[in-house]
């Protein structure tokens, strides 16, 4: 495949070893410093674009790459929020493409399926509060993660007990402290710890006066989730619409 790098941070770096490993071509890199290259003919000729930016930058490359009629692979998150219904209409009325995951590691699709699992038998076990836990290295700009809340939104839509995810304490580098562990009991908290060069960690705790059940996914660097996108990429170049990791892995 020709393969276009949106971001090259850390990850987009990664990101270019995994694809030329693969026998892809990195046909442009765009990066903060190379705006007009989204108008050069190599990015227009990219079978997809990867997309590893900001929560503020990535809709807007979104829409530089889909005026090219190239198709995108997304990490980003935060962006939701306010374009979440733009992007959804672009990719099932408007034909364009875009892969989206918080989270593109192999390990965490395999956590995710045993945290929707691990709900639906818990709801029929009201004595289990839940609670969750995100730590991740200082640079992240937003809490709780994309994971985070994709991992809550399963539960959530799993436990009659839980109307809807509310953010709780973030635990800054310095360690100060801010938000509350106070929340309503169809609330389920998620707590933020930022710390260090971690590239992940994300634990979901079920509590009860007998005894707790927790559950943990440890990233040891960002291999899984470089790979993961190059996996989604190649998976992207040979669908359309609005795809997401339960499209590529059926479990």
């Amino acid at each position: 495949m020709k393969i276009a790098l949106i971001g090259y941070g850390k990850m987009g770096k990664m990101i270019e070893q995994i694809a030329l490993g693969r026998g892809h071509q990195i046909v442009s890199i765009i990066d903060v410093d190379n705006q007009q290259d989204f108008d050069s003919p190599e990015f227009a000729s990219a079978d997809v674009a990867i997309e590893f930016t900001n929560p503020t930058a990535a809709y807007g490359n979104y829409l530089k790459a889909f005026a090219k009629g190239v198709k995108v692979v997304s990490g980003s998150t935060g962006w939701l929020k306010d374009h979440k219904a733009d992007v959804e209409r672009m990719c099932t009325e408007g034909g364009q493409t875009l892969f989206w995951a918080s989270n593109f590691s192999i390990g965490v699709a395999i956590f995710s399926a045993v945290n929707r699992y691990l709900a639906t038998i818990m709801n029929s076990f009201p004595e289990y509060d839940v609670t969750m836990e995100e730590t991740h290295h200082v640079h992240k700009l937003d809490a709780p993660s994309g994971t985070a809340i994709t991992l809550a939104e399963e539960i959530v839509d799993r436990l009659d007990r839980k109307q809807r995810w509310v953010k709780g304490t973030v635990q800054a580098a310095d360690g100060t402290v801010s938000g509350t562990e106070a929340c309503a009991p169809g609330e389920l908290r998620i707590d933020a710890v930022r710390r260090g060069e971690v590239p992940g960690i994300h634990t979901v705790k079920y509590d009860s006066p007998a005894d707790s059940i927790t559950i943990t996914h440890d990233a040891h660097s960002r291999q899984g989730f470089a790979l993961g996108a190059v996996l989604a990429a190649e998976y992207t170049a040979g669908h359309t619409g609005l795809l997401t990791i339960g499209d590529m892995f059926k479990f």
